[in-house]
Order: structure tokens, then C-alpha cells, then sequence
């Protein structure tokens, strides 16, 4: 028999499944990314935040040598679908800095071309007598 605690093995299984629920919904939003609809962000479900802070506080009080001691079936198991959680994490990652820095983009160009069309006339001369202002159409912050 494995040195398994009977208790470990339910934990193992209920962070497997937490992982693959997550793993879901991640892939449908990387979807949603990608079709230009983020509205349909599964990860925004409430639902989905609560599962997110379930399985942080399971990953957080697991302990590697339940892993190391579960059967290897299970263990392969949880190697797999941890591996392939971080993997789709770190797509969704790229995905949302992807689309944060466009819409960014876009709203800095805006806000650059509303300020170059409500600038004022420079003459030419050493006092021109125009001071150039922001136009204060839109205000963003860079660091967003």
C-alpha cells in the first residue's frame, strides 16, 4: 500500500479538477481574446473568481510530498494537468498584456490628436504670443 494518507488522495483529485475547471475557462478566454470579444471573458464569472481563490488557498496549503508519496497514475496526472495550466496561464497572460497595450496605444494616439487639433495657431515671430496647452480632452494614465 502507498504511504498515501487516505485524506491526501481526495486533496490531489479536488486540485486536479480546480485546475482543469480553470484551464477552461481560460482557453475560452484566450477565445474571446482573440475573436476581438472580450466581453465574453469567462474569468470576469464570478463563479470562476471564486474558483480561482479556492484553488490558490489548495495549492497554497499542498504539500509537494503528498505528490511525491499519491500512486503514480494519480501523480503523472497531476503533473500533466499542472503543467498544462501553467502553459495556458501564460498564453492568457501574453494575450491580456497584448490587448492592454493596443487599447493603451489607441487611447494615446486619440488623445495626441485631439490636442494636435485643438492647439492653437503659431505665428512666426520671437513672441508669438500662444502658449501651447493641453487640450485636457482625455486624461490616461501610462502606467495603467
Amino acid at each position: 500500500m502507498s504511504e498515501t494518507k487516505l485524506e491526501d488522495t481526495p486533496r490531489i483529485e479536488r486540485l486536479i479538477a480546480l485546475a482543469e475547471r480553470l484551464v477552461v475557462a481560460l482557453e475560452a478566454d484566450i477565445a474571446a481574446l482573440k475573436a476581438g470579444k472580450p466581453a465574453e471573458m469567462q474569468s470576469m464569472d464570478p463563479e470562476i473568481q471564486k474558483l480561482s481563490v479556492v484553488y490558490g488557498r489548495e495549492a497554497q496549503n499542498f504539500d509537494i510530498r503528498i505528490a511525491k508519496a499519491a500512486p503514480p497514475s494519480l501523480r503523472e496526472r497531476f503533473l500533466l494537468v499542472t503543467a498544462r495550466f501553467r502553459d495556458v496561464l501564460q498564453l492568457h497572460a501574453r494575450m491580456l498584456a497584448r490587448v492592454k497595450n493596443a487599447s493603451e496605444g489607441m487611447i494615446q494616439a486619440i488623445a495626441r490628436e485631439v490636442e494636435r487639433m485643438n492647439a492653437p495657431t503659431r505665428t512666426y515671430g520671437p513672441q508669438s504670443g500662444y502658449k501651447a496647452q493641453s487640450s485636457g480632452a482625455m486624461v490616461f494614465n501610462k502606467v495603467v
